[in-house]
């Protein structure tokens, strides 16, 4: 199954994110490793959300990256879900 992460971010996101941008971005490589998250990025111009994917077993997976996440723990994210996603064309 696939699930959707989508984050809500403050305001100047992408100069507040510094100081956490390695430890986000190691924790992305590290799920893309395990097969866990198939892509992952940044979305709005400028940046309002983000949004990831994840390939699991059950959407834990997907919660359990947002728990660990500095931008969450640093409240650069100030709202987060999880949905399942029904997936009607690509791999």
């Amino acid at each position: 199954m696939h699930y959707v992460l989508l984050y809500d971010v403050v305001d100047d996101m992408v100069t507040k994110r510094a100081p956490y941008r390695e430890e986000h971005l190691r924790l992305i490589r590290e799920g893309h490793a395990r097969g866990e998250i198939v892509m992952a990025g940044a979305v709005g111009d400028p940046v309002d959300g983000a949004l990831l994917i994840f390939r699991a077993d059950s959407p834990q997976v997907a919660e359990r990256f947002a728990a660990a996440d500095p931008y969450v723990k640093q409240g650069l994210v100030i709202r987060w879900k999880v949905k399942p996603w029904t997936v009607v064309a690509g791999a």
